[in-house]
């Protein structure tokens, strides 16, 4: 066998297995390319719920801001004049009745004047018996001539003068009793000692404060609504108060300013909050008048987002892709806001957790909620 040969049955083998080679490699780049062209599935971002708007009815309310303070306060002072305070009974947020006994004053004096007093009465009831009985003898003898008309004259005279003299000593009698009755302050009315100033031992002037009450207990919140908005509140309105640091109370208008302050444009609503209450005079309170109910669409606010200051919500198309709209919100009350423009009803939106999604972004949706009838509470 010559050495052409050999090189020829050598070349063969290897000629046919490179080109098996080259016929696999190019199918498995035909493949690869194939591959290429198709879209690979888009994995979603984010397994959410759905929820569309629904129809509600709001409650329209008028927001404002005050101080609550006494409804009425009472002034409870002296009417003696210089006696020592002997007692004090009462201290500040003390609830009295009515004609309770506060504090008293030292009547020494007061009732020593009244027994000399009454002692001057009897003196004067002895003297007015002589004289009337005088003058009733005097009277039987006018017509027997035994005295003489100046006589009869005098002893009628005696009679008046006694009776006269008879009424001062009443009269004074009754001024001492009246004054020992001042020895002792009383309360004018039901209510709360909201304030004190009376001293044991210090010897006061007639007028003198001693106490502040605030009848009944009673208090208000003095709201400061806008001249726009007085139009629409009015007696027996009811109003949702929330003091600072407090729960919320529920108060019913009692009156409305009927004038309004030229410098801040704004008027007083006068509400009377319950009895008892953890309101305190004094406090600043904020609140809102419920003064009526609307119609419209809501969503929970959950599927409201804010972003560079506009309200937004992500609509879920039937691709599963999310977009971003713009709406206009309304009214708030519990978890649902009013959505007054931008979406139709029959939109659906990621009812929670948009804010870990963007424009564009794929999701699942998991459930949807059915829409039904929301009313707002009051």
């Amino acid at each position: 066998m010559t050495t052409r040969t050999r090189i020829l049955l050598v070349a063969a083998p290897l000629a046919a297995a490179l080109a098996a080679v080259l016929l696999t490699v190019g199918a498995q780049a035909a493949d690869d390319k194939a591959q290429g062209n198709a879209p690979a599935p888009v994995k979603p971002a984010l397994s959410v719920t759905v929820t569309q708007p629904q129809p509600a009815s709001m409650p329209v309310k008028v927001s404002a801001n005050g101080n609550v303070a006494a409804w009425q306060e009472a002034s409870v002072g002296t009417e003696a004049n210089g006696l020592r305070l002997a007692e004090v009974r009462v201290n500040v947020g003390d609830v009295v009745k009515r004609g309770q006994v506060l504090a008293t004053f030292a009547a020494d004096t007061i009732a020593a004047e009244l027994a000399q007093t009454r002692a001057a009465v009897a003196e004067a009831e002895a003297n007015h018996a002589e004289a009337a009985a005088n003058a009733q003898r005097a009277r039987d003898l006018q017509a027997s001539g035994a005295l003489s008309a100046l006589q009869i004259n005098q002893y009628l005279t005696a009679e008046r003068t006694a009776a006269a003299r008879l009424e001062a000593q009443r009269a004074a009698a009754r001024t001492h009793q009246l004054r020992l009755q001042q020895a002792q302050v009383l309360a004018p009315d039901d209510g709360v000692i909201s304030a004190r100033s009376a001293t044991v031992g210090a010897v006061l002037p007639a007028g003198q404060e001693l106490f502040r009450l605030i009848r009944g207990g009673r208090l208000e919140w003095r709201a400061e609504v806008a001249a726009a908005e007085l139009a629409t509140l009015k007696p027996g309105q009811p109003a949702s108060v929330v003091p600072a640091g407090g729960a919320p109370v529920r108060g019913v208008v009692r009156m409305v300013a009927p004038t309004v302050d030229p410098a801040t444009r704004n008027g007083i609503v006068y509400v009377d909050l319950p009895v008892p209450g953890n309101v305190r005079a004094g406090m600043f309170a904020r609140g809102e008048f419920e003064i009526g109910v609307a119609q419209g669409l809501s969503l929970p606010q959950s599927a409201v987002l804010l972003r560079d200051g506009f309200s937004y919500v992500l609509k879920v198309g039937a691709d599963g892709k999310v977009a971003q709209t713009k709406v206009t919100i309304g009214r708030r009350w519990a978890d649902r806001v009013e959505i007054t423009g931008g979406l139709d009803r029959n939109a659906r939106v990621v009812a929670a957790g948009g804010g870990f999604l963007g424009d564009g972004d794929v999701v699942r949706v998991v459930e949807s909620a059915a829409p039904a009838q929301k009313t707002a509470s009051k």
